[in-house]
């Protein structure tokens, strides 16, 4: 019995010596498993500063290429106005004429680029009224390198407010087509100014602005799809041309006199530039370097290819030979089609759009006009009215959510998806760009007749234009 008695207590002690030992050896085990917990944190916590980081630079890198992009394009676009523009009128008026519609296009590019940094940015993309902006940006207050998230996230404001400068400077510009060869000069600055203000601002709004009528992405009432301008730009200058037409009378001897182009070379370059520059109009418009600029650069070219070829085989099967100044008349008319649909739709119905655009528009331009004996002297509506409705109508049939998803990913966008709808939208807003722009057009015209008289007299209609409003003459021709 006491021999066991010494075992157990043996054996007490050696498990109270072990304990310890057991503590030391198993210790410095834990502090190795401690220390790479902590170092995993760390290395997790690297981990994530650099995938910030990287992020960070893509966006910047995603900044850049968009406001590169956007840039190129505002530079696009007033190319269109001077020289495009400037050249391919210039080209179409009498040879007396020639610097006087040119001159218009320039004193345009200086006239609204002033009025635009005083008001006419914040009245077309400040607030969220439904018919017009307010003065929020006025004197382009708020206006910096951040971007408005509303419009366009990721270049800034400064850019987008430049970019859509462009196209402020080039619609009143169109009209000038209408009323060459005999506007006064101070008329035609007085009346730009009044419908820039009371015209252009309010559908630029009600269109593209935040809160408007008829915008399409920012909560408007009828979802109107323009991408770039066919309501805003086309519509409402071929309108307004129509009414200036018949508003100031035709020209001395119209259409008894023979009144040809003086130089379809001018014209022709002109064409080409504004053909060029359209890619930054139309695929500009993405606001962005991305897969829809491509898309809406693609559609661009196709349309006005399409115009130029179905204008021209239209000529050809009427008179037997296709024209010079058919194809590049076409050629616009495509362009002017394709403008509020680019955005939209896919390569194979912007030729359809071309198509049916150069046949229309050369039907109204050499059938309709001659019927009516309106003067439209260079067809700034039968090719910019007539073409930005045919667009606009047809831009609500080949819509798809697979070049554009605006109403949000999966959702039908025009008839090509199902949503028959969107023509009845698109329709409104041909309406709306129709009305507005012909009554505002004929108050604003009764009110400079009033103040400065829009129309030349007789003698200086005769004389032409360049010596008369200028006192210049386009070329001289002496020895």
């Amino acid at each position: 019995m006491k021999h066991m008695v010494c075992k157990c207590c043996l054996l007490l002690a050696m498990a109270l010596v072990a304990v310890p030992l057991h503590a030391q050896q198993t210790s410095p085990a834990a502090a190795p498993s401690s220390q790479s917990s902590h170092s995993a944190a760390q290395a997790s916590k690297a981990t994530n500063e650099k995938l910030a980081q990287l992020d960070q630079r893509v966006t910047q890198a995603q900044s850049s290429a968009d406001n590169a992009w956007m840039l190129v394009s505002a530079a696009l676009v007033l190319l269109m106005t001077g020289p495009g523009l400037a050249l391919f009128y210039g080209g179409l008026v009498r040879q007396k004429n020639t610097l006087a519609i040119m001159m218009q296009s320039f004193a345009l590019m200086a006239v609204i680029t002033v009025m635009w940094a005083l008001v006419g940015y914040s009245l077309c993309f400040g607030g969220s009224g439904p018919v017009i902006g307010n003065f929020e940006h006025a004197f382009l207050r708020g206006v910096g390198a951040e971007p408005n998230a509303d419009y366009a996230g990721t270049i800034p404001q400064m850019t987008f407010m430049i970019y859509q400068l462009m196209f402020a400077i080039i619609t009143p510009a169109l009209i000038t087509g209408a009323t060459a060869e005999r506007m006064k000069f101070s008329g035609t600055v007085l009346f730009m100014i009044l419908w820039f203000l009371v015209v252009y601002a309010p559908l630029a709004h009600m269109v593209w602005g935040k809160g408007g009528f008829l915008n399409a992405a920012l909560g408007g009432r009828f979802s109107t799809l323009d991408f770039a301008g066919g309501t805003v730009v086309h519509i409402s200058s071929g309108v307004t041309a129509l009414v200036c037409a018949l508003y100031l009378g035709k020209r001395t001897g119209f259409p008894k006199q023979p009144m040809p182009p003086h130089s379809l070379v001018l014209s022709f370059i002109g064409a080409c530039l504004l053909w060029v520059g359209w890619f930054g109009f139309n695929a500009g418009s993405a606001l962005a370097s991305s897969p829809l600029a491509t898309s809406a650069f693609v559609a661009t070219h196709f349309a006005a290819a399409a115009a130029a070829l179905s204008w021209s085989v239209a000529e050809w099967i009427k008179n037997g030979r296709a024209s010079a100044l058919g194809a590049i008349s076409g050629a616009v008319a495509g362009l002017v089609a394709i403008t509020p649909a680019a955005g939209f739709v896919a390569p194979m119905p912007a030729l359809i759009i071309g198509l049916v655009a150069g046949t229309c528009c050369y039907w109204m331009v050499t059938r309709v006009k001659a019927i009516f004996g309106y003067d439209d002297a260079l067809d700034a509506f039968g090719v910019h009215g007539v073409g930005g409705t045919i667009g606009a109508l047809l831009t609500g049939v080949f819509a798809t959510q697979v070049i554009n998803p605006i109403f949000g990913a999966g959702k039908a966008v025009g008839g090509s998806d199902g949503h028959w709808g969107q023509v009845g939208n698109q329709l409104v807003g041909v309406l709306v760009a129709w009305v507005f722009a012909s009554v505002g057009t004929l108050v604003l015209l009764k009110i400079v007749d009033w103040i400065t008289g829009v129309r030349v007299t007789e003698d200086q209609e005769i004389e032409g234009l360049d010596i008369t409003q200028h006192g210049e003459e386009a070329y001289n021709l002496e020895s």
